[in-house]
C-alpha cells in the first residue's frame, strides 16, 4: 500500500478506460457488427485513452493521494470523465463524417461511457481509501495495533468517524463496546457493536486487541474503574475522554483521547447545569472575580469570559498567577474575535468588540484599596474565590486566617454594599462544617458575614461549598505526583483517612449556578456522593504510573496532621437543606438565621486579636461565635501567647468576656 503512486493508476486507467469505452459499443447495440463498428470503436477508444489522461493531468487527477479520498476528489473524477466523453464523443463524430467509409459514432456512446468511465477509473482509487480505512499497515511493520472503542454513542461515533477520516498511524478499530443491548450487532460507521464491557477479554483474544478507547464523558468514576481494571488484567492499553465537565466546548475530538487520569476514576454523574441561565445572567455584565489567579479563580474565570460579560475584572495578589491568567485571557479572547465565533458585537462598519479584561493586583486586606476598585470598576457581579485554604499552614499562622479569610471578606462585602453589587457569591469549604481547624473556622465566619449582607441588603449575596478540589494547588493529588515521581514514599497521613473530591471545572459550574440560584442568605452544596478513602487514592495513583505497592514504592502513614479531621461532613446543625431544580445541588435557605446578633462585636475582636498576634484570644472568639468549632483547645499555650511589644492601650481580649449567645 505504501509504495503505490499515481503512475500505477495512470496504467490500470488506460486498460480500464479501454474496457469501458468497448462495453459502450456493447451496451449499445443488440448485435455488436464488428465488420461495420470495429473502425469507429477503435477510433472512440483511441480518443478516449489520449483524451482522457490529458484531461485527468490537467485537472490534476493524479496528483491527488488516494488514500484520504473524499466525495471532493470523486466529484472531481466525475467531471473530468464528463468533459473527457464529450470531447472524444464529438471528435468520433466528426472524424467518421470526414471520413465517409467509416459509420457514425451513435450520439448516446458518450452518455454510457460517463457511468461506465466513472466506475471503471474510480473503482481502484476507492479500493485504496477503503484499504487505507480496514486494513492500515504500521510503519515498517505487518502487524497492526487494533482497537476497541468502550461507548457507542455520541462520542463513540464522532471518534470512529475520525479515525476512518484522519487514520492514526498503526491503530485500526475493529468494533465498539457498549452496555446498551439494543445497541449489540449494529453497525455504526461500518463498525459492529460486539458486546458490552463485559466481552472485552474474549475479544481481546480474538481480535489482538491492544487498546481500548474510553469514549463515555458522561460515566461515572465507578464505571471507569471497573473497565480500566478489566482491560489491565486483559494487557490491554486504556485511553479516555474528558469528563463532559472538561468539555465544556462540547466539542470532541481523538486528539482528546489520553491516558486515564485519578481524575477519572474519581469523577461522577455531571451535573445539569442550566448553562442558558448562566450565560443570562453574566452576559452584558461587569464580573470581578477575586483570587482570579488561583486554581478556583482562574477557570471561573475562563468560563465567565465564554458568557460574554461586559467587562471581567481578574483581582489577585499573586502577581505572576494574575499576570498568566490575563495573558492566557488576551490570548483566547483575540483568537475569539478574530474568527467572530463568540463576540457578536460589533461596531459600526468595524469588527467585533470583545470585552475588556483587567488585571488588577491587590490584597482584598487593605479596605481603602478595596472600596477603591469597586467604586473605579463598578461591578455587577462579584465572585469571591480568594482564600488562604491550606489547613495546617493556617493552624501555625492564625493571624493569617483572621485577617485574609474574614477581614477581607468583610471589606469585599462592605465594598459590594457600598457599590450596590447586585450579586454576590462567595466560595467556601466543607470545612467550615463543624470545623476542627482554624481555616475551617475562618470560612465558617466569612460565610456568616455573606449572609449578614444578604439580610442587610436583600440581594442575592450567597456562599457555596464543595470538598476537596483535584489538581488545586496544594491539593494531595499533586503531592501524591511529586512523591511517585521522587520514587516515593507516598505519605498518608492517616489509613481511615477520607475525603470528598471535585474537579475544577466541576466546581466552578457549581459556582455559577449558585449566582443564578441565589435569592440572597443561602449556603449551597453539592451531593458529593461517596467519600474518598486517601490510601485508596493514593494506592491508584501509584498503579497508574504503571508501579506497584511495596515492590516499587511504599506508602507511609506519617500520622494526622493539626486542624485535621478523619471524616469531612456536609452539613451544619440547624440549617434546613432542601434540593434545589438540579438533583445534585442542595440548598440551606434559613443559613442566614443562623447569624449571631453579635456577630459585627465579634469579628472586632478577631481584628483586634489579629493585630496583636493573640492567637489564645482569636481561639476565644471563634469558639463563642462558632460553638461547633472543636480546635484542640481555647486555653493556648504559652508559646501562643500576646508577644511582650504588644499595645498596652489595646485591651486584651483574655479580660473581657465576649458575650456572644449560642445559636
Amino acid at each position: 500500500m505504501k509504495h503505490i503512486r499515481n503512475r500505477y493508476f495512470f496504467a490500470t486507467d488506460l486498460f480500464f478506460l479501454s474496457l469501458a469505452a468497448y462495453l459502450s459499443f456493447v451496451l449499445r447495440l443488440e448485435h455488436l457488427d464488428l465488420q461495420r463498428y470495429w473502425t469507429p470503436a477503435a477510433l472512440f477508444t483511441g480518443l478516449i485513452l489520449v483524451i482522457t489522461p490529458l484531461i485527468f493531468y490537467c485537472m490534476g487527477i493524479y496528483a491527488r493521494y488516494w488514500r484520504y479520498a473524499s466525495i471532493e476528489e470523486l466529484l472531481a473524477l466525475a467531471l473530468a470523465i464528463l468533459i473527457a466523453a464529450g470531447l472524444a464523443g464529438g471528435g468520433g463524430m466528426v472524424i467518421s463524417r470526414m471520413l465517409v467509409s467509416i459509420a457514425d459514432v451513435p450520439r448516446s456512446i458518450p452518455f454510457i461511457f460517463c457511468l461506465l468511465g466513472l466506475v471503471v477509473t474510480a473503482g481502484p482509487r476507492l479500493t485504496i481509501r477503503l484499504l487505507r480505512r480496514y486494513y492500515p499497515r504500521s510503519p515498517g511493520s505487518g502487524v497492526v495495533p487494533t482497537a476497541l472503542i468502550m461507548g457507542a454513542g455520541d462520542a463513540g461515533s464522532l471518534i470512529a468517524r475520525e479515525i476512518q477520516r484522519h487514520p492514526r498511524p498503526g491503530m485500526t478499530v475493529v468494533g465498539f463496546l457498549d452496555d446498551d443491548p439494543q445497541k449489540h450487532h449494529m453497525l455504526i460507521h461500518g463498525l459492529p457493536v460486539l458486546g458490552t464491557r463485559y466481552a472485552l477479554p474474549d475479544l481481546v483474544a480474538r481480535y489482538q486487541v491492544q487498546q481500548l478507547l474510553i469514549a463515555m464523558p458522561s460515566a461515572p468514576g465507578k464505571v471507569i474503574r471497573e473497565i480500566r481494571q478489566m482491560a489491565e488484567q486483559a494487557g490491554v492499553q486504556v485511553k479516555t475522554m474528558p469528563s463532559v465537565a472538561e468539555l465544556l466546548d462540547g466539542t470532541i475530538s481523538i486528539s482528546q483521547l489520553r491516558d486515564v487520569q485519578i481524575e477519572d476514576l474519581l469523577r461522577r454523574e455531571p451535573i445539569q447545569t442550566d448553562v442558558a441561565a448562566v450565560r443570562e445572567l453574566i452576559h452584558g455584565r461587569r464580573v470581578l472575580i477575586t483570587g482570579g489567579g488561583g486554581s478556583i479563580g482562574s477557570e471561573l474565570c475562563r468560563q465567565v469570559l465564554r458568557c460574554q460579560p461586559a467587562a471581567l475584572i481578574i483581582l489577585g495578589h499573586g502577581e505572576n498567577s494574575v499576570f498568566e491568567i490575563h495573558n492566557e485571557l488576551l490570548r483566547q479572547s483575540a483568537a475569539n474575535q478574530a474568527s467572530s465565533c463568540l463576540w457578536p458585537t460589533r461596531v459600526p462598519g468595524g469588527n467585533p468588540v470583545a470585552p475588556p479584561i483587567e488585571a488588577v493586583i491587590a490584597d482584598i486586606r487593605f479596605a481603602e484599596r478595596i472600596h477603591a476598585i469597586f467604586a473605579h470598576y463598578r461591578p455587577d457581579i462579584v465572585f469571591h474565590a480568594a482564600a488562604h485554604k491550606h489547613v495546617p499552614l493556617m493552624e501555625a499562622n492564625p493571624v493569617e486566617a483572621i485577617t485574609n479569610n474574614v477581614l477581607g471578606t468583610r471589606n469585599l462585602l462592605n465594598a459590594a454594599l457600598a457599590t450596590e453589587v447586585p450579586h454576590f457569591v462567595m466560595i467556601s469549604t466543607d470545612k467550615a462544617v463543624n470545623p476542627t481547624s482554624i481555616m475551617g473556622a475562618s470560612k465558617r465566619t466569612a460565610e456568616l458575614l455573606v449572609h449578614q449582607a444578604a439580610r442587610r441588603s436583600g440581594r442575592p449575596y450567597v456562599a457555596v461549598r464543595f470538598g476537596n478540589v483535584l489538581g488545586s494547588r496544594g491539593s494531595v493529588v499533586l503531592t501524591f505526583k511529586r512523591q511517585i515521581a521522587a520514587g516515593g514514599p507516598v505519605t498518608v497521613t492517616h489509613p481511615e483517612m477520607r475525603r470528598f473530591f471535585m474537579t475544577i471545572p466541576e466546581a466552578v459550574q457549581l459556582v455559577l449556578q449558585a449566582a443564578v440560584l441565589g435569592r440572597g442568605g443561602e449556603v449551597f452544596m453539592l451531593d458529593m456522593g461517596e467519600p474518598v478513602k486517601i490510601v485508596d487514592l493514593a494506592r491508584t495513583m501509584i498503579e497508574l504510573s504503571g508501579l506497584e505497592v511495596g515492590r516499587d514504592i511504599d506508602i507511609v502513614f506519617s500520622g494526622m496532621r493539626p486542624g485535621e479531621k478523619l471524616y469531612e461532613e456536609l452539613f451544619v446543625p440547624g440549617e434546613e437543606y432542601q434540593p434545589t431544580p438540579h438533583q445534585k445541588i442542595f440548598i440551606a435557605r434559613n443559613a442566614s438565621n443562623t447569624v449571631s446578633p453579635f456577630l459585627n462585636h465579634a469579628i472586632e475582636l478577631l481584628g483586634h486579636a489579629a493585630e496583636q498576634q493573640d492567637t489564645a484570644a482569636i481561639l476565644r472568639v471563634l469558639h463563642q461565635l462558632i460553638p461547633e468549632f472543636q480546635a484542640p483547645s481555647a486555653d493556648t499555650p504559652a508559646s501562643a501567647a500576646p508577644p511582650a511589644h504588644a499595645d498596652p492601650t489595646v485591651p486584651r481580649i483574655g479580660e473581657q468576656p465576649v458575650c456572644l449567645p449560642a445559636h
